[in-house]
């Protein structure tokens, strides 16, 4: 996926401004199963996904739980790390060989006192992601597994292909046994 679509899906930015934060991008590869967040580390970078899959997820009582998965056009990066310059409570770990765009936080908060369209960009971006973060506190606590399910059955059909079976119960807060159901069901 290309940046500039990135960017554009985030806010608008005139070209001028869209070319000096493009300036600052630099494009990185990991192999599947590299933890590129860490929990109790301040991040200093955000990340687009260029191309592949990722899975933010916490350790809980010897058990990882997933809460989010990105793929192409997905921004991966700690908000506690990127807003308050806290270290982060999640890992984030490559479910396939990712190519990435990269972006130092401390290039962009630069860019942000020195260009408004790219400070406007940053405010949509962190609009943009809370609104993400809200989404899946009120899923995962309002809605049913099924539900759950059938929503990334619509929605993301792709992940389904390219993610482990035991990352997605772990998604959906049930056991492998729960979700073989449930599919089953739903077919």
């Amino acid at each position: 996926m290309d940046i500039d679509f990135i960017l554009d899906k985030i806010h608008i930015l005139p070209e001028a401004s869209k070319s000096t934060l493009r300036a600052c991008v630099t494009e990185v590869e990991y192999s599947k199963g590299h933890i590129l967040l860490r929990t109790e580390k301040i991040e200093t970078s955000i990340y687009f996904i260029k191309k592949g899959i990722a899975r933010a997820y916490a350790n809980r009582e010897a058990n990882e739980v997933t809460f989010w998965f990105g793929k192409e056009g997905d921004t991966l990066l700690s908000m506690n790390s990127y807003v308050a310059n806290k270290k982060g409570y999640e890992d984030v770990e490559l479910l396939e060989d990712c190519e990435l765009y990269q972006l130092k936080t401390d290039q962009l908060q630069s860019l942000f006192d020195s260009d408004i369209n790219i400070a406007n960009w940053g405010r949509k971006f962190a609009e943009k992601e809370l609104l993400k973060t809200e989404e899946r506190l009120i899923s995962r606590q309002f809605r049913t597994a099924t539900e759950r399910y059938a929503d990334l059955l619509q929605n993301n059909p792709d992940l389904l292909l390219r993610i482990q079976l035991g990352h997605i119960a772990s998604y959906l807060g049930i056991t492998q046994v729960s979700l073989s159901r449930i599919r089953s069901e739903i077919k």
